[in-house]
């Protein structure tokens, strides 16, 4: 029997973890019922804040960048430091 998509669901917004709870809850009590409990638990969860845009990292982005891409920087995985020198800007693997 082929599941008949809810069109009060948009599945492509939710987070893995809600993906999994619709899943779970359409399996135990079925479609209908699954996605109406679905949809009264998603309007109980508080709304994820809006993160406002770090200007100074925005700022790092837009100066390395293309020194990234032509391949004269890399940054290394696993955290790192960005401090500035004389005249220049230092690029060092973050150490604990």
């Amino acid at each position: 029997m082929a599941r008949r998509s809810s069109s009060r669901i948009d599945e492509s917004t939710l987070t893995k973890g809600q993906k999994r709870k619709l899943d779970t809850l359409r399996k135990s009590v079925g479609d209908e019922i699954g996605a109406r409990a679905f949809a009264a638990w998603l309007a109980t969860q508080p709304k994820p804040e809006v993160v406002e845009e770090d200007h100074d990292a925005a700022l790092i982005v837009d100066t390395l960048w293309p020194f990234v891409r032509d391949g004269s920087l890399t940054i290394p995985r696993g955290g790192y430091l960005i401090r500035r020198g004389r005249r220049r800007v230092i690029v060092e693997p973050l150490k604990l």
